[in-house]
């Protein structure tokens, strides 16, 4: 995958998408697999926004049976079911448990019965899955002295266990979203990060392609395509207003939502959901409040998520400390055992979803249901344009396919139909992962820290021999960066085959550096030397590359203050 602007600029595309966040890249992988040309233009990095700042669930549902939204149910089980099969090495199930108090709402009866609906409508989630270890499991039941071996200090007054279903996890947000874009590319489609629309063209009433600045090279040019969507997320009412002066009725309101990476090592495999203190007030049935999440991640724990409704502007926000003491408070409060301090919290990571309509000022909030799908020849006479905005990382391949589908139709060729549903994404053709995993570590543990192959497996899958290999001829490329699981030819990778050219796309998106937090300054210095030497960096720029790294893992962990300059956008 090459950022070649020269391509982008000397043709006419099928279809220009906006946005290179997880519903822009499975918008252009499901036109590119239809046979469109496909150009995807993201001012920022690929994956860079939301997409890579999300909780890393993948999520099933369950929470819907509440809303009594048995469409939602079944999309979100199915989307679920498709990334572990198309994506096996990426997403795998997480057990999840759920404390159980007395009877009535919060007793095992009431969950149990709930659970067991969800089983039988999700009946088929398993469905052409080969690798049973990625198999989403029936809900089953636990003591309550299971459940304090598993998590000791659950609050004790009136428990009786908990119950336990399985969702799914992502291993890394930022792969899953490249898995995508490097599918698409190998598809067709002509893919070019930090190159922002800004405006559109129009011929007569009609939208007839974008209007583009490079942020790297500097100067502007044209892209041409004979539709467009406009999947820019939080940015995508802005693109309107300036470039069409088009705005949408109602406006779309977005949450911060909010997690938390942290030092605390974690107990196995297990993530626990305690009731926090807001309610759910869409819920038809509802367990009194809603539950934040302690979770396994990397061999740590991550906790999540908090919403706040955010009236900014999409790329200024920050949590401040005196939201970070409120949610270690409430976190606290809901599981007493965990007892985590604010030095523990190595970062916190962010982003804005689209939500629900809630009067200022409310505590229990309206979380975000459905995406939106706006064409704009319909709704504001403008042909050729269609805005979709995402609601959920786990819905946004389906959510593509419909988006695609409107353009097929646009085009003419509705008769082409999506099929991204059952194509493993590049590196994901795997029957099992686990024995994948074995089979790497045994070839190549005489050269590669057992670790960093398990871990390599994990990010790229089958093609996580390009970089094995190139350990195998070269030592260099096998030492670990740091105290990581990253190898050094990790760095060379992500520059030639995948669109990095900034130090931040590499320690933050490409690799396992930053996932946690700051990945300590040897390996930083040592990542900005290795990529300075492919990219011909002289002193002053790598020390710009790692000043402006180590500014985001300040902002992302320190106190309020804007983001830093061209660091990372939320």
């Amino acid at each position: 995958m090459q950022r070649d602007l020269n391509a982008l600029a000397d043709r006419r595309f099928d279809v220009v998408v906006v946005g290179g966040g997880i519903f822009g890249l499975c918008t252009a992988y499901d036109a590119a697999l239809r046979g469109f040309s496909v150009a995807l233009l993201e001012k920022g990095d690929l994956a860079a926004a939301t997409s890579s700042a999300c909780f890393k669930m993948v999520h099933g549902g369950v929470r819907y049976l509440q809303h009594a939204d048995i469409a939602r149910l079944r999309q979100s089980a199915a989307e679920r079911s498709v990334l572990l099969r198309i994506a096996p090495h990426l997403v795998e199930p997480l057990p999840i448990i759920i404390p159980t108090y007395g009877r009535g709402v919060k007793g095992k009866a009431f969950l149990g019965a709930g659970l067991r609906a969800y089983d039988a409508l999700t009946v088929d989630r398993n469905r052409g899955t080969a690798d049973r270890a990625r198999h989403i499991g029936p809900a089953r039941f636990m003591s309550r002295g299971e459940l304090e071996e598993a998590f000791p200090g659950v609050r004790g007054e009136g428990l009786t266990g908990a119950a336990v279903f399985q969702d799914g996890q992502m291993y890394s947000a930022s792969r899953l979203g490249l898995a995508f874009a490097l599918s698409a590319a190998r598809a067709g489609a002509q893919i070019a990060n930090y190159a922002e629309v800004t405006g559109f063209l129009r011929d007569g009433d009609s939208v007839s392609g974008v209007h583009v600045r490079d942020r790297l090279g500097g100067g502007s040019f044209e892209v041409r395509g004979r539709v467009v969507i406009n999947a820019a997320g939080p940015w995508a009412e802005e693109l309107l207003a300036a470039g069409l002066n088009v705005r949408l009725e109602p406006a779309s309101t977005f949450s911060r939502d909010t997690c938390f990476m942290t030092s605390r090592p974690a107990r196995g495999r297990n993530a626990l959901a305690a009731m926090g203190r807001t309610r759910d007030p869409d819920a038809v049935l509802s367990r009194d409040a809603r539950h934040l999440f302690i979770v396994p991640w990397h061999e740590r724990v991550i906790i999540g998520v908090w919403h706040v409704v955010h009236g900014g502007a999409p790329g200024r926000f920050t949590v401040t400390e005196n939201e970070l003491a409120a949610y270690l408070d409430e976190i606290n409060w809901a599981y007493p055992g965990l007892n985590l301090e604010r030095g523990e919290i190595t970062m916190w990571s962010a982003g804005l979803v689209l939500f629900g309509e809630n009067a200022p000022g409310a505590v229990n909030l309206s979380y975000g249901k459905r995406s939106r799908l706006i064409d704009h020849a319909a709704v504001h006479g403008v042909p050729n344009l269609l805005t979709l905005i995402g609601v959920r990382y786990t819905t946004a391949r389906a959510e593509a396919a419909k988006a695609v589908d409107w353009a097929a139709r646009r085009l003419g060729m509705a008769e082409r139909r999506c099929t991204s549903a059952h194509r493993p994404l590049v590196g994901g053709r795997i029957d099992d992962v686990n024995a994948l995993l074995a089979s790497a570590e045994r070839e190549y543990a005489p050269f590669i820290p057992g670790p960093t192959v398990r871990a390599l497996v994990r990010n790229y899958g089958t093609e996580f021999r390009a970089i094995a290999e190139a350990a195998r001829r070269d030592r260099h490329a096998a030492a670990r960066l740091g105290d990581s699981t990253v190898a050094a030819g990790e760095i060379d990778h992500a520059v030639r085959e995948e669109m990095a050219v900034r130090l931040e796309d590499v320690v933050v998106r490409r690799t396992n550096l930053g996932e946690i937090g700051h990945p300590g300054p040897t390996a930083l210095h040592a990542a900005a030397e290795r990529m300075g030497e492919i990219m011909n960096w002289d002193a002053a720029r790598r020390r710009r590359e790692i000043e402006s790294v180590e500014a985001l893992f300040a902002w992302r962990g320190g106190p309020a203050a804007a983001p830093p300059r061209g660091a990372m956008k939320p």
